[in-house]
């Protein structure tokens, strides 16, 4: 085997085997919580509890499997929240212009599309650093949906608004379209990953992207490609949470980078890059958003889930350590 084909297939050997220790490690501390709390607590097992609780975890993961991809390379994308404002507004504001659902969505997705590109290309072939490539790119999305919204709330959507509101209020057997969207996207993305040069280039680049490429992997067109998606996973979580709430504000959005980065890191992707898997993005959003609701329901102060969510990552990190010891 050659020594490009050695480098590219490494990170997807430990993708499948080895690596699965935190992911499964949250996904049991899910269950814990959520049997504990049926047991104890009668509007948590509720339907309508449930329904909320998994299209509440649903934007974050989207988004978050997309700030995955970007972490996996060694960067980091703040600027998702932001994206995901601006795709509202342009989406909203093209709406209610008149303009048809298609169109809309289409519009908000090509601002998606530039916003990836300029942080992609800047991080990439410029090898600007992404946290302030990215954090650039938050201050300045955000300032655009604020001259864009004029900042005023915008909710009629034109022709196409029931089916616009079906898009993100909708379900498909009683479960929520932005769950059916996130399941869809986690399968493609998983097979992606594990089966494609691509995949395997993602991973080998965050392993190590000086011998990627020594030995001819495309660096820069991957990199550009992951802030890509991760900006076009905010503009899609964006277009479907505006269709849900049947609103649109420039502050749509707002923090939301922070969650997107702890949920992927909770669920055990790696901040040092090389490793990271579409469900851990699933199951990190998952607990904080079961966390959030298990708060709230026990009567706990609203401002003390920061915390909570705070201790949450710190023991992600140690058992993401105790973890790498043996390596060590």
């Amino acid at each position: 085997m050659s020594a490009r084909a050695e480098i590219a297939a490494a990170p997807a050997r430990r993708f499948a085997i080895i690596r699965l220790g935190q992911p499964a490690a949250i996904t049991l501390a899910v269950l814990i919580i959520c049997v504990v709390m049926a047991l104890i607590s009668e509007p948590f097992r509720s339907y309508d509890n449930l329904y909320n609780d998994s299209r509440n975890f649903g934007f974050v993961a989207i988004m978050g499997m997309g700030q995955m991809l970007v972490i996996i390379t060694g960067g980091i994308d703040l600027s998702v929240g932001s994206v995901m404002g601006l795709v509202g507004i342009v989406t909203g504001l093209t709406l209610q212009a008149g303009y048809p659902l298609w169109v809309g969505a289409g519009a908000g997705m090509g601002v998606a599309l530039l916003c990836g590109l300029v942080n992609g290309y800047a991080v990439a072939r410029f090898k600007l650093s992404p946290f302030v490539v990215t954090l650039i790119m938050l201050s300045v999305a955000r300032s655009q949906a604020l001259i864009l919204s004029n900042n005023k709330m915008i909710y009629q959507f034109g022709p196409d608004e029931k089916l616009f509101g079906a898009l993100g209020g909708g379900s498909l057997f009683g479960i929520p379209s932005v769950v059916v969207a996130m399941a869809i996207i986690a399968v493609v993305l998983t097979l992606v990953m594990a089966n494609t040069s691509w995949g395997r280039y993602v991973y080998a680049i965050g392993g190590n992207e000086q011998a990627a490429l020594l030995t001819g992997i495309p660096v820069v067109p991957v990199k550009v490609s992951v802030y890509v998606i991760s900006s076009l996973s905010a503009g899609l979580a964006a277009i479907l949470m505006v269709a849900w709430l049947g609103s649109v504000t420039n502050g749509l959005g707002v923090g939301y980078e922070l969650q997107v980065i702890a949920a992927t890191v909770i669920g055990g992707t790696d901040l040092m890059g090389g490793y990271g898997i579409p469900y851990a993005a699933v199951i990190g959003a998952a607990l904080i958003e079961i966390v959030r609701n298990a708060l709230l329901l026990a009567g706990v102060d609203p401002y003390w889930q920061g915390t909570f969510v705070g201790l949450i990552i710190a023991g992600a990190m140690l058992l993401e350590r105790a973890r790498r010891m043996p390596a060590e």
